[in-house]
């Protein structure tokens, strides 16, 4: 399945049926008064979050979407039925926004959290609304209120605990399929995840976490550089950020230059991004010509206060470590034999 994660759509309520202006005709019963009924109600347009999707493509095709309009008023005192709500579901993590105001109207966080993104239109008065008693018969009526229409864009933020963040190759999505059941795209040559990837971390039948592999960053990510702009928004909600460095660079300059580089393509995205609790992962320990670079670089983070773990994505070796680190910064959760994803509506978390 494509991974859609900002979509652009327009909304329009149900217009409201009208009322109508009708009198009594039974036999024998002469010069009746009125009886036309109201019109029904427009439907409306509501968004729900649901944990079984994971992607707003069904949304890319579909950009126009409206409610049924109410039924108009009839004779015989009978009210117009109301017109059916359209239900638009979307990814737990979809923020809605007012594409002209600009205005959040939604963030949906839990699952079946429901937004009424246009409200249906009113239905009209028939005229029994109008009879006094020095008008008995009269002919007004009014019509439906039109439905409320909005622009609306759509932003999916997955929802993970932890954001494994560094450049390109440097064994992020290695790393994920490590501690996880997520099964990212690895390979032996050089590449980059084109998507994100969520894996959930069991560390007890009633403890886990999940966690989120963010495309690798390059300088100037946040103009617009490389994938970096299109998936920095999927770290805004993590509670810890991982900063995963690979130890086949020959200079510990090297590393912390790519280390600063991110940390700078963090705020420059969103101020303060970079001040989370936070962790540096080395990987690729396993490399003996680089593994002695490692302890002047846990040097070098322990002064900003800093953790440093050394792992081996090849090996396995330093993962328990990272996960029961990472499970302490988080504060694990406690499903009680409920479905991770059900709390976080992860993508692609697979179990």
């Amino acid at each position: 399945m494509k991974f859609v994660d900002e979509i652009d759509i327009s909304v329009k309520g149900g217009d409201g049926g009208n009322g109508v202006a009708a009198f009594r005709r039974e036999k024998y019963r002469p010069k009746m008064g009125p009886s036309g009924g109201d019109g029904g109600a427009g439907g409306s347009v509501i968004f729900t979050a649901d944990e079984n999707i994971t992607t707003l493509i069904d949304l890319r095709y579909k950009r126009h979407i409206e409610a049924k309009r109410g039924e108009n008023g009839q004779g015989s005192d009978m009210y117009g039925k109301g017109g059916a709500d359209t239900v638009v579901r979307v990814p737990v993590g979809t923020v809605m926004v007012d594409a002209d105001s600009g205005e959040v109207l939604g963030d949906f966080t839990v699952h079946g959290q429901e937004v009424v993104a246009a409200r249906g239109g009113r239905g009209g008065l028939g005229n029994i609304h109008f009879a006094t008693p020095s008008n008995r018969a009269p002919r007004q009526c009014t019509p439906g209120e039109p439905g409320e229409a909005r622009s609306l864009r759509l932003e999916l933020k997955l929802l993970a605990d932890a954001g494994l963040v560094g450049l390109p190759s440097v064994g992020k999505s290695s790393i994920i399929a490590r501690i996880s059941a997520a099964k990212p795209k690895i390979a032996d040559y050089p590449f980059t995840t084109l998507i994100p990837n969520l894996g959930v971390v069991r560390l007890s039948p009633d403890e886990s976490f999940v966690v989120a592999d963010i495309p690798g960053l390059i300088e100037n990510a946040h103009r617009g550089a490389g994938l970096g702009i299109q998936f920095l928004k999927h770290i805004q909600r993590t509670a810890v950020l991982v900063y995963v460095l690979a130890l086949d660079a020959t200079l510990e300059n090297d590393l912390i230059r790519d280390f600063d580089t991110l940390r700078r393509e963090l705020d420059s995205f969103e101020e303060g991004l970079s001040g989370r609790d936070a962790i540096v992962v080395l990987n690729k320990s396993d490399l003996s010509e680089t593994r002695d670079i490692a302890p002047a670089l846990r040097a070098h983070m322990a002064t900003m206060g800093l953790r440093t773990i050394l792992v081996s994505a090849a090996t396995g070796d330093g993962m328990d470590e990272l996960k029961r680190v990472l499970g302490e910064q988080i504060g694990i959760r406690k499903h009680s034999g409920a479905d991770p994803t059900s709390a976080t509506g992860a993508f692609p978390a697979r179990e």
